[in-house]
């Protein structure tokens, strides 16, 4: 099967031989994949031999790598639109969580829940990463907290993975919460991750990476510790929930054990910045959810960049603290509350969240040889993107070669 995309007005891809926030810019090309990969990039569409399967006419368009989404909580039962409300009336997430909301509260719905409709709304809720250009996203477990409801989220992730078109690595978050059975005996439950839980996801091959939730009153810097390292031990790699709401030590702790991310760091520390970068360890940082809980501090992308971290960005979606796929909604916050431009909005949304998942020889960027995976956004240049807010503006989705979205002719709009 071949797809051909022709008269692409402009084709945005991170431009790796300059560096974070380079672009390339190819102006009126077109794109040819053969099954799941891209086989040319031409500027005659002429003079592509015989007749493709399928031809796309994207005059006037833009062409960007799919989306990357590097931090995702997809498999979760009920929304917490309740707390949304109390969150308007002023109670904070600690406050919430403190009354058992939170993850606990998900955890609760989520181990009464029927396995298949858990799995059947994580279906459709896949399907709006796709609608709004997201093609492959790292998807985390965390709202079980037993042995089997852990494993039962990871492998849903696993079975979907092979039923729809969004590619998902999976990752362990068991360390998500103290869960309501061992809120006053949580060196048990630390116990169960490490010689349960860790062991049998790792037996059963259900996980790349293995997260931790290190916050003040959640997990400490040495609990986290012992439960990555321990992760380490059966192969997992890490990732880790730093910094969020204090500045505890997470950033610094990421340096320290080699772990490939430390996620949304509202609260880092400048010795954090500077340890994260010289280990390599790359920054997610998370705009929507510090938008979403009302908070007016927002991570130092900026301080990032300069010390030479090179960042990437995600939605964060989740029932809790973040609930949206659209990471052109993060291109726009992260614009306005973070002062990134449209070239390092490419590159964190991109290259970078496909680096953290070890899948940047693949995916990430638009280049002969690489996987098909493409948004057409019906849009002016990569300026307008962040600009227009709050308004989808992907005209079709392509991963591994095939349209797996496209805007209807009745909803073509003007800009």
């Amino acid at each position: 099967m071949s797809l051909f995309l022709k008269n692409i007005s402009k084709l945005y891809t991170p431009d790796q031989n300059k560096g974070f926030g380079s672009v390339q810019l190819l102006e009126n090309v077109s794109v040819l994949m053969i099954e799941d990969r891209i086989e040319e990039i031409l500027y005659d569409p002429e003079s592509i031999k015989g007749a493709a399967d399928s031809v796309i006419d994207a005059s006037g368009m833009c062409l960007f790598p799919g989306f990357v989404d590097a931090h995702t909580h997809p498999v979760f039962w009920k929304t917490r639109e309740a707390e949304f409300i109390m969150r308007i009336k002023g109670y904070s997430y600690e406050q919430i969580a403190a009354a058992g909301g939170g993850i606990r509260n998900s955890a609760r719905s989520f181990q009464k829940a029927p396995r298949d409709d858990i799995k059947n709304q994580t279906r459709l809720r896949l399907r709006e990463f796709l609608i709004h250009g997201t093609t492959t996203i790292e998807a985390k477990s965390g709202y079980g907290l037993t042995t089997a409801d852990e494993i039962k989220s990871l492998e849903i992730i696993r079975e979907l993975n092979s039923e729809q078109p969004v590619e998902m690595v999976p990752t362990f978050l068991g360390a998500h919460e103290i869960p309501d059975e061992y809120r006053n005996n949580r060196t048990d439950y630390i116990r169960i991750i490490k010689d349960e839980m860790i062991p049998q996801i790792a037996e059963k091959k259900l996980a790349e990476y293995c997260d931790v939730f290190c916050e003040k009153g959640v997990f400490t810097i040495d609990e986290s510790r012992d439960i990555l390292l321990e992760a380490h031990r059966y192969g997992l790699k890490s990732r880790l929930h730093a910094d969020e709401l204090h500045a505890s030590g997470g950033a610094e702790l990421a340096a320290e054990i080699n772990a490939v991310t430390a996620d949304h760091l509202v609260k880092i520390s400048s010795q954090g910045i500077q340890k994260m970068a010289a280990r390599g360890v790359i920054p997610v940082l998370l705009p929507v959810t510090t938008f979403f809980l009302r908070k007016d501090e927002y991570a130092p992308a900026r301080e990032m960049i300069n010390a030479g971290c090179e960042i990437a960005l995600a939605t964060d979606f989740n029932p809790g603290s973040s609930m949206t796929q659209n990471m052109q909604l993060v291109w726009s916050i992260a614009a306005l509350k973070m002062g990134l431009l449209p070239g390092e909005l490419l590159w964190a949304t991109t290259i970078m969240p496909a680096k953290s998942l070890a899948k940047e020889h693949r995916i990430g960027s638009i280049e002969r040889g690489k996987q098909a995976d493409m948004v057409i956004m019906d849009i002016p240049n990569i300026d307008y993107l962040p600009y227009h807010i709050g308004v989808n503006h992907v005209f079709m989705t392509i991963k591994k070669g095939k349209i797996v979205y496209q805007r209807s002719m009745n909803e073509s709009r003007v800009n």
